[in-house]
């Protein structure tokens, strides 16, 4: 099997081509014209969500060996360097991209693993700011059917239950707000005067 059930296993802002497909198509920040001959075809504009998507999609289908990166780079998310970035240097203990110039470029849903076998499945093609149709499309008719398939079952990776928030009943008021209102600091709520 090379292409997971119900591939792409995360939904984003992309449309799905040829999943057999070797290469796929991330355009960052510019919207342009999909290409069915890329396995994926689509935006990241975020240096820490969107790069998880990525991720995901790409080794839950072991056809894809190329990511062209592609388009007009998102500002201050640096979604395109960060995805170069963590391709490179993987992420540190804290889940940090190694390398990234993002905002905010810290992986939380998907584990080391997961990172890891993006690094080894495939190699990425660092063309930002190219948004010529015909030059992106040359390029994806080059490496579709270039190659085979990473010799592994697709990887298939789930991003963890949010956590559900839990009300906390306040037990004092510790600080006070006005004459009407207190807030306990160790739960974190705001409640009227008396009602403590």
């Amino acid at each position: 099997m090379k292409v997971a059930e119900n591939w792409p296993v995360v939904k984003g802002d992309y449309r799905v081509g040829n999943p057999e497909s070797r290469i796929a198509v991330v355009t960052l920040a510019s919207h342009l014209e999909a290409y069915p001959e890329a396995a994926l075809w689509g935006s990241s504009k975020t240096e820490n969500l969107g790069v998880e998507k990525i991720i995901v999609n790409t080794i839950s289908n072991s056809n894809i060996r190329y990511i062209l990166v592609c388009g007009t780079e998102s500002r201050g998310h640096l979604a395109g360097q960060s995805l170069l970035a963590i391709h490179a240097g993987g992420v540190d203990e804290r889940g940090r991209i190694v390398g990234s110039e993002g905002a905010i470029p810290f992986i939380e849903n998907i584990t080391g693993e997961a990172v890891e076998r993006f690094q080894q499945q495939v190699i990425l093609f660092n063309r930002i700011g190219l948004t010529d149709p015909e030059e992106i499309q040359k390029i994806v008719d080059g490496y579709k059917d270039k190659g085979e398939a990473y010799p592994e079952e697709p990887l298939v990776v789930c991003s963890p239950k949010k956590k559900k928030c839990s009300l906390a009943v306040p037990v004092n008021g510790d600080v006070i707000i006005s004459e009407e209102f207190v807030m306990d600091a160790e739960a974190g709520i705001v409640c009227p005067a008396e009602s403590l």
